[in-house]
């Protein structure tokens, strides 16, 4: 366009006649106004290449993101179906060596106990799925009453001591502390932290679970001592299907799904989770939820 542009301003000029005693203003005139056009057609063409950038670097976060977005989902369904796989095989295996084998009292308790444990997981694992895509979709309705949630946290604290009786649990408890909010998505939301805790502990390590009163808030608080969460992290622990740590750590259990879960539960009870480091190892995970007085 501006070699055009140079083009027909010689043009203009050869037909000026310098005789004539309007030449200085026309020729000033002609250059003046391919002075414009060029400034024009560089304008013109700075944001057309500009446009053409943008959209070059939205179309490539657009494919960067639905290439991330499918492999978190293909990673999601290879979790998922070990998840549900391994504890059918678990209850299978036990259900048949008590059908096939004549075994004494403790080895038949110690045989039923490990079943019980692999269906709650089997069902909270389900729990998780349905209740994370009912949220999603807005087809879950949160239904508001008065919680004791001191009441709550211990009754899934129980259920924990008595599913893994080879941990160490501590807890602190405060009494008779009320919330308003869905129970059975709080429970979720309390197991789903208790659960990632020992996941991500080892075996020996104690796991402290307390309601403390923060007026006023309640807090619903859940330490571990495992390896701990680094700060780049923490800032997407709570993303779906984000799975911390490193492929050692990767090796536990789990989809990625249960500290999302949380996240969108506590949020839909207008309170908020945090974590923090523990000391010397491990986290700490905060729920604070507004207290009914």
């Amino acid at each position: 366009m501006t070699t055009q542009n140079d083009q027909m301003a010689k043009l203009k000029l050869y037909g000026l006649k310098k005789e004539d005693p309007q030449y200085q203003i026309k020729y000033a005139d002609i250059e003046k106004e391919k002075k414009r056009k060029t400034a024009q057609y560089i304008g013109e063409g700075s944001i057309f290449f500009l446009l053409i950038g943008a959209g070059a670097i939205f179309v490539y976060r657009a494919v960067n993101r639905e290439l991330r977005l499918g492999r978190e989902q293909q990673n999601f369904m290879m979790a998922i179906t070990h998840e549900l796989k391994t504890p059918i095989a678990v209850s299978r295996l036990n259900l048949e060596t008590l059908q096939l084998r004549k075994l004494d009292d403790n080895q038949q308790q110690r045989l039923i106990q490990n079943t019980l444990q692999e269906t709650n997981r089997l069902n909270a694992l389900c729990n998780n799925m349905l209740v994370s895509s009912q949220i999603e979709a807005g087809g879950y309705r949160v239904t508001k009453e008065e919680i004791n949630i001191s009441e709550l946290v211990q009754q899934c604290l129980n259920d924990f001591t008595t599913r893994f009786p080879q941990r160490k649990f501590q807890s602190q408890i405060l009494k008779e502390s009320f919330v308003t909010g869905d129970v059975m998505l709080l429970q979720i939301a309390i197991n789903n932290l208790v659960d990632n805790a020992i996941k991500y502990s080892p075996r020996e390590k104690l796991i402290t679970v307390e309601v403390l009163q923060k007026e006023p808030n309640i807090e619903i608080i859940v330490k571990d001592n495992g390896p701990g969460v680094s700060a780049i992290e923490k800032e997407k622990i709570f993303q779906k299907f984000y799975r911390a740590g490193n492929e050692a750590t990767k090796l536990a259990k789990g989809t990625g799904l249960g500290l999302y879960l949380t996240k969108k539960i506590v949020s839909a009870h207008r309170g908020k989770i945090s974590i923090k480091d523990n000391s010397p190892t491990g986290c700490i995970f905060i729920i604070e939820l507004k207290q009914v007085v």
